[in-house]
């Protein structure tokens, strides 16, 4: 599982990012973190690639962008919030540890 954020899982429960990090934490998944620096509004040839990776997952360079295992791509928080409620992570399958990278 991977989920794409802006720029980190802190914050607070106002920022998408966080409350979709926060509730997949919450619901015992332990994502690989990826972080979409840059601004969703600028023209896509100045989009970073990472931000390019999202837009080629969902049509959109908005994050966050969670990303399951099986290639199923959600871009909304408020999906990404239900989806880890109703999908609780299995502690004895051994979760990996969350990881950011650049």
């Amino acid at each position: 599982m991977r989920l794409y954020i802006c720029w980190g899982t802190g914050g607070n429960d106002h920022h998408d990012c966080h409350k979709a990090h926060q509730a997949l934490i919450d619901a015992g998944h332990r994502p690989e973190v990826v972080k979409a620096r840059g601004q969703e509004h600028l023209p896509r040839f100045l989009q970073r690639r990472v931000r390019r990776e999202v837009h080629a997952l969902t049509g959109s360079f908005f994050v966050p962008v969670l990303v399951l295992d099986d290639g199923t791509a959600m871009n909304r928080p408020d999906e990404i919030v239900a989806w880890a409620r109703a999908n609780r992570s299995d502690p004895s399958a051994g979760a990996n540890p969350a990881t950011e990278t650049a």
